[in-house]
């Protein structure tokens, strides 16, 4: 808020985009690691991280396919990335592990180490094992928070004065099925991947109207819809047992966020570099995540009176 502070008083428009990145990036790493991480300490490129292995593998779902991902550099992008995010969590391991009893604050890193030393729990943690989770929560809580904030934000411009919350996903966690199942006339072996396409679930014209395509945040003001997995008709965190953990986490934060920032500033957008709106600020990237194609420039000031 301070950086956006500053900028308000200037003519510079400013980088909303890494902005929101850098503070999703910050709240993780404190809640996680229990500090933030300076640029000197971690030389990690979050977002280059964050786009790398967001990106879609080919070969993931067709496996035949998979010389495609060697083609285009993507298999090795992504060992190059994951070596050096593994190293820097390495190193934050190995901090904990020095600091020992002696730190003040307990994060999720310490607990972590704590199950890995006393072997209560019923399973062995080993380091490779604490690496892996801690990638878990970096890419789970970083890419959805983060799109997030970055697409309700260029919403936001446009209708300042209404604050809502929209979560732009396309799929959701693959599943995989436990037994042979007949729907619909298919049948579809135990084993076989199943992706739930929350994008079409999203867009159906039988729950929200022939203008189901169009941005209308109102439209939820007077839905009694759940969106903690309880109706199928709206579940951007999922449902069942591979329902989303970090519901709670990630609505606190894009709550708070939002809030203060439409609270304290008037927003307005840099000129359109392509001329049309829709096609600069609504261009999507490919990947995993349905993220923003280019980042959002913007022109804060200060708000006349906040709330």
């Amino acid at each position: 808020m301070e950086k956006l502070e500053k900028a308000s008083s200037s003519s510079l428009p400013v980088n909303l985009s890494e902005s929101l990145l850098s503070l999703t990036n910050n709240v993780i790493c404190r809640i996680a690691m229990g500090r933030k991480y300076s640029l000197e300490e971690n030389p990690m490129d979050f977002g280059n991280l964050l786009r790398t292995l967001m990106e879609l593998p080919v070969g993931d779902y067709i496996r035949g396919l998979a010389w495609i991902d060697k083609i285009r550099g993507l298999d090795r992008k992504m060992e190059e990335v994951c070596r050096t995010f593994m190293e820097f969590l390495e190193g934050v391991l190995q901090e904990h592990v020095d600091e020992g009893e002696k730190k003040e604050t307990f994060d999720f890193v310490d607990m972590l180490l704590r199950i890995q030393r006393d072997k209560t729990n019923g399973f062995e943690l080993d380091r490779s094992d604490i690496r892996l989770i801690m990638l878990d929560i970096f890419l789970g809580g970083m890419t959805t928070t983060y799109t997030t904030l970055d697409w309700a934000m260029m919403r936001l411009i446009d209708t300042q004065s209404k604050f809502f919350d929209y979560i732009l996903l396309a799929l959701l966690v693959p599943r995989q099925l436990s037994e042979d199942v007949k729907l619909k006339g298919y049948d579809i072996a135990a084993g076989t991947q199943v992706l739930i396409n929350a994008w079409a679930i999203h867009r159906d014209t039988t729950t929200w109207g022939p203008d189901a395509e169009e941005f209308k945040p109102d439209r939820h003001l007077d839905q009694p819809l759940d969106f903690s997995g309880q109706d199928f008709k709206f579940i951007p965190f999922g449902s069942g047992r591979r329902l989303c953990p970090g519901i709670g986490f990630a609505m606190a934060l894009i709550e708070v966020t939002l809030a203060n920032l439409v609270n304290r500033f008037n927003w307005k957008v840099e000129i359109r570099p392509l001329g049309d709106d829709d096609q600069y600020y609504l261009a999507e990237a490919t990947g995993i995540e349905v993220c923003r194609k280019f980042p959002l420039f913007v022109f804060p000031s200060l708000a006349s009176s906040t709330l």
